[in-house]
């Protein structure tokens, strides 16, 4: 059934099919019969993981078709890449290793990998419905400073498209200043397809932004944060989020592990009180 969705829903982005109102309404049929199909199971990570992907690598090959400069597009494909990459990562399901369990059920866990490192992988459920969260983390990106103290300042230094930006994050030095400040550079991609929103990025370079001084350019990637709505409640969202960051500099490895699983649980914590807040009302 994928297949001819995709297939359906291609053929009517073509300009001169547009106007063709059966096609257009077959396409449409197709479509809500595929998403109540989808709807009715509960995938497992391979599943959405692979849906995700497929839709994913449909968009990007008809990439070429936008009005991109040759460094848009290698900023678009970067995204891209990060997405991929930390798709792969997710869907391996072996050799995960528990690092810490809160009192509330939220969990990191961490694995090696041999090109990568040690990667960090945080399991929560927030009290949210996903367009919620969603908005918080993708929308609003440049307010997380005022709510998450282990972040400083995000930036967004230019927006390529629909899906990719590209930013400046700096972190706060931790208590006692034990890791100093960081800075990070990194190209952004968030993908929706139907009930499932993948936030990816990974580290690169943008001539307007080089070092800065009083921080240390450190690395991460590839990451991403994965969310979809918790099976049978809708008011909630089950939020993935791959953590890979190198920050450079003479650090400890057991100080580099325990600050970024920390880093992770207090983000969980920090986001559940930045959504519990009163929404204020318009006069």
């Amino acid at each position: 059934m994928l297949p001819a969705t995709s297939k359906l829903c291609a053929a009517i982005s073509y300009r001169h099919l547009r106007n063709m109102t059966g096609l257009r309404r077959q396409a449409a049929v197709a479509i809500s019969q595929e998403l109540s199909r989808l709807a009715s199971h509960s995938p497992g990570p391979s599943t959405w993981i692979h849906q995700v992907r497929r839709r994913s690598s449909l968009l990007s090959s008809r990439l070429e078709e936008k009005p991109f400069s040759e460094m848009e597009m290698s900023y678009i494909k970067q995204g891209e890449e990060a997405l991929q990459k930390s798709l792969r990562i997710l869907e391996d399901q072996d050799d995960w290793k528990t690092e810490t369990v809160a009192g509330n059920g939220d969990k990191v866990l961490s694995k090696v990998l041999p090109d990568v490192g040690k990667v960090f992988r945080l399991e929560v459920v927030v009290d949210q419905p996903l367009d919620t969260v969603y908005g918080e983390l993708v929308d609003n990106m440049e307010q997380m400073g005022d709510w998450n103290p282990n972040v400083k300042e995000v930036r967004i230094l230019e927006k390529i498209g629909k899906d990719t930006v590209i930013t400046h994050e700096k972190a706060a030095a931790t208590p006692g200043n034990i890791v100093g400040p960081r800075d990070f550079v990194s190209v952004r991609c968030s993908r929706r397809r139907g009930s499932t929103c993948v936030l990816a990025g990974m580290s690169t370079t943008y001539g307007a932004m080089p070092e800065q001084e009083g921080f240390i350019r450190a690395e991460n990637g590839p990451t991403c944060m994965v969310l979809r709505p918790l099976p049978g409640s809708p008011s909630q969202t089950r939020l993935t989020w791959l953590l890979s960051i190198d920050l450079k500099g003479w650090l400890p490895k057991s100080i580099i592990n325990q600050v970024l699983s920390q880093t992770q649980v207090d983000f969980a914590k920090h986001l559940r009180q930045r959504l519990a807040r009163p929404v204020p009302v318009a006069c």
